[in-house]
């Protein structure tokens, strides 16, 4: 586990201003439709769990993973029946055909989408929202390795369903604006 990682998360959860739980995504409460009524889900990168959270509500069985035992810690104590994982997600491994639904919202490692593929169950159901780089113009600090291209998220999952996909500015849900991509799709076959 990269330990700097993991601290620099630690004492960004420990702060106030984030170390309160936060409701689920807009994009995710938009599109509950679409979502699977039972089943396992997987919350890639979790934070405090606010999506977790929404999606036990709605009566999943939910495995929250995240690098940060703080974040981690505190998604627990509100979220009692969250499954939660401290883990570097660099080195998890994602059993085959196990999950309904995978969120990774605010999370690019770009070699666990094919990773996704293998450990979604037949029908199962992705839903990624991420940066992309045009927020180098609002953030110019932001390291372009964590940001999307154009067209990549997209093109990286052109073989699948894609039952909805956007990719440009977003101002709803944030204290400024944030270029994103976002997508909800099946796995082939």
């Amino acid at each position: 586990m990269p330990v700097t990682d993991a601290q620099r998360w630690n004492e960004r959860y420990r702060q106030s201003e984030f170390a309160t739980l936060k409701g689920p995504r807009a994009f995710l409460v938009e599109h509950a439709s679409l979502l699977p009524s039972r089943g396992l889900a997987i919350d890639v990168a979790m934070g405090l769990g606010g999506n977790a959270g929404f999606l036990l509500e709605r009566g999943l069985r939910v495995v929250g993973v995240d690098i940060s035992w703080e974040a981690v810690r505190q998604a627990k104590t509100h979220l009692k029946n969250l499954m939660a994982v401290v883990a570097d997600l660099t080195c998890f491994y994602l059993p085959d055909k196990t999950f309904d639904l995978i969120l990774n919202f605010y999370y690019l490692q770009r070699d666990l989408w094919p990773v996704y593929t293998r450990a979604l169950k037949p029908g199962g159901l992705l839903i990624m929202e991420t940066l992309t780089r045009p927020m180098l113009k609002v953030h110019p600090d932001i390291d372009p390795l964590y940001l999307l291209a154009p067209g990549e998220l997209h093109d990286a999952f052109a073989d699948w369903e894609i039952l909805e996909f956007y990719e440009g500015w977003d101002e709803k849900e944030h204290h400024h604006p944030r270029a994103i991509a976002r997508l909800i799709a099946r796995p082939p076959g």
